[in-house]
């Protein structure tokens, strides 16, 4: 599969990443309190600035492409929306208060640019949205029944309903439906009603879920959990089509189309989960690797140089993958249609891999 490879100088492991819209820039969480933002030059990525304002460790970044504007969210129990300044040439940050005693977690923004919902360790839900009358960021919270920290959320395509993952072992999808920011809604397959902090689906999983994303149509949400499966569930009334693999646990994933998911974590390699004649399956790994495999005499021959030369193990540790460490966020990073044709990945070694699709065969895929 055709990869690009990017090694970032930050001598850390990448917890989140998000690019703009032209995917010039990128903006890096080099596990640690700051922000860091590259610029795509011919000779590589070089850093433009680093967003220094939070106390603690930044767990989630996410990148608004229409407005420009950069959501963060930190252990320091806050959020912040930075805002390009050309006159000054600056990212100009806004506290938004969430209202939580404990740490952030995760953070989108919605399809609309017009909300964002941070996911916490205090069992609730930030929904932040922008108050004209004050010029602020306020947010209402999503509290029950969460009954642990939600360590991901995802936005409905729609902008109204929002899935969160949690460490309770449940998936659930909320209305984050805001008076005078939201038309009246109702969805099909969702609900008719929704007025804000509405239960709109509940799932079990067999441990945390680290993950959670809706399809492109909204109808279907997946998520990942800490028992290495994959769930699919195709609205509140349906049974579920649990995927259960024997690989590490996947901590990322996202919707290529209607019928296939990718998903990646602690196995350093992306997943394909695809749908065909109406049955979910694990599909392909995505790296193919990199190293060919020894055969029997090769393999004899270096145990034999080995003992020659006294030594007791091999020093060579390199994993036969682009990543050598755990994937920690999975994202679509090009899109045609409602078909990710390619999408990027960051790492705990450090990396930032964009993975081309297509070249894996999706487009063979059912769609």
């Amino acid at each position: 599969m055709n990869a690009e490879k990017y090694q970032f100088l930050v001598g850390t492991p990448i917890t989140s990443h998000a690019f703009n819209q032209d995917k010039s820039k990128v903006a890096l969480v080099p596990n640690s309190n700051e922000v860091s933002i590259y610029s795509k030059q011919a000779q590589g990525w070089t850093l433009d600035v680093t967003l220094t304002d939070h106390d603690k460790l930044v767990t989630a970044v996410d990148w608004a492409p229409n407005t420009n504007r950069i959501v963060t969210c930190s252990q320091d129990r806050n959020a912040y929306v930075w805002t390009w300044e050309p006159s000054s040439g600056t990212w100009k940050p806004t506290l938004v208060l969430l209202r939580i005693n404990r740490a952030a977690t995760h953070v989108r923004w919605s399809p609309q640019e017009n909300k964002f919902a941070v996911a916490s360790g205090s069992r609730l839900i930030s929904v932040c949205y922008f108050e004209e009358e004050h010029n602020w960021w306020v947010s209402k919270h999503i509290k029950k029944p969460i009954t642990s920290t939600v360590l991901s959320v995802d936005w409905h395509p729609e902008n109204i309903l929002l899935a969160a993952g949690s460490s309770d072992m449940k998936a659930r999808v909320f209305s984050a439906w805001i008076k005078g920011v939201d038309a009246k809604a109702s969805h099909p397959v969702w609900g008719e009603r929704l007025p804000f902090g509405t239960v709109c689906g509940e799932f079990p999983a067999g441990g945390w879920v680290h993950a959670v994303s809706f399809s492109p149509s909204g109808n279907a949400v997946a998520y990942v959990s800490h028992d290495s499966s994959v769930t699919i569930a195709n609205g509140p009334n349906e049974p579920l089509k649990v995927i259960k693999t024997n690989l590490l646990p996947f901590v990322s994933l996202f919707f290529a189309n209607e019928n296939t998911i990718v998903a990646a974590g602690h196995d350093c390699v992306p997943y394909v989960v695809v749908n065909q004649g109406s049955q979910w399956s694990l599909g392909q790994k995505l790296d193919t690797g990199k190293k060919a495999q020894q055969s029997g005499n090769s393999a004899r021959a270096m145990f034999q140089q080995m003992d020659s030369r006294n030594q007791q193990t091999q020093n060579d540790v390199e994993l036969n993958s682009v990543h050598q460490n755990t994937i920690t966020c999975a994202r679509p990073y090009k899109t045609v249609g409602s078909t990710v044709t390619h999408f990027s990945t960051s790492g705990v070694d450090g990396q930032l891999v964009i993975w081309d699709l297509m070249s894996a065969g999706i487009a063979n895929l059912r769609v």
